[in-house]
């Protein structure tokens, strides 16, 4: 659009703001009786109107590509991981064993923190993973409630398959967003918040 104002002259962008004045022309008037300030007014007014429909068009635009990296995320979360010859998980499993592993230890309420969903999704992929072998369930100390969760050594297994699998698309990342100035890092972090705040107004959560 900026594109198509560039190659406007001066001479067709004044006969835009001046179109008011047909019938002023048929009446011998000159032009140069238009107020200037008016004349000015409108073209900011324009240039302002202008540069707001091309924001709009941006912010739809990088919305459509935020969906496409969602979709294709998503279709990542699914793929398996090796953990040895006879066993694979997920990405979203192996995301929770990760996120236990870093800690070394979690309760449920934490590990659905961690990654916002509810205590009760969080729960089903424990118990999921305490099936398969990977966690392991202890009372916690301060709360007859509340589970303390650990990795066993399959879980170390899945964990450290896990850093092997995404450890370099992490770096490859890191290597690409680096090459920006810390401002533009900076105002991604703050749009990606107001994204966040939209998911959890819409997931009616606070």
């Amino acid at each position: 659009m900026f594109a198509a104002l560039s190659r406007m002259t001066m001479a067709e962008l004044l006969g835009r703001f001046l179109h008011p004045l047909e019938g002023h022309v048929a009446s011998q008037r000159p032009y140069k009786r238009f107020p200037i300030e008016i004349l000015f007014d409108k073209l900011v007014k324009m240039l302002y109107n202008f540069a707001m429909d091309t924001k709009k068009d941006l912010i739809k635009s990088t919305i459509r590509q935020l969906l496409k990296i969602s979709t294709k995320y998503s279709r990542i979360e699914s793929m398996p991981i090796q953990v040895n010859d006879g066993m694979a998980i997920t990405t979203r499993e192996a995301h929770v064993i990760q996120a236990i592993g870093e800690k070394k230890q979690m309760s449920v309420t934490d590990l659905a923190g961690h990654f916002g969903v509810t205590k009760s999704a969080s729960s089903q992929i424990v118990t999921k993973l305490a099936d398969k072998g990977y966690l392991q369930k202890s009372q916690a100390p301060h709360s007859n409630k509340e589970l303390v969760l650990s990795l066993t050594e399959l879980g170390w297994q899945a964990f450290r398959a896990h850093e092997r699998f995404h450890g370099k698309d992490m770096e490859a990342l890191i290597k690409h967003l680096d090459a920006y100035p810390m401002q533009q890092i900076a105002t991604l972090s703050v749009l990606l918040e107001a994204i966040h705040a939209t998911m959890n107004e819409r997931l009616g959560e606070k």
